[in-house]
């Protein structure tokens, strides 16, 4: 059983690492590789990147605390 509120929290010091904690492993991964190629591409192309970056970031601390949410009431 995953704390919604620790997903949260993770997932915002880590991009896709709070879905990881609450059990959707692949979507964290996803996650967490798209953030880093943003990160990359910000640092190299120009600012509009970080639009997108900040998109990814937010659904990946949704996705953990939905998740952590979803397995919390199971048990």
């Amino acid at each position: 059983m995953a704390n919604p509120i620790l997903a949260v929290v993770i997932s915002f010091f880590f991009p896709g690492l709070g879905s990881v904690y609450a059990g959707k492993t692949m979507m964290g991964i996803i996650i967490f590789i798209i953030a880093i190629i943003l990160a990359v591409l910000y640092s190299m192309v120009n600012f509009y990147i970080i639009i997108l970056y900040i998109i990814v970031w937010l659904y990946g601390m949704y996705d953990a605390y939905t998740t952590a949410k979803a397995t919390e009431v199971e048990a």
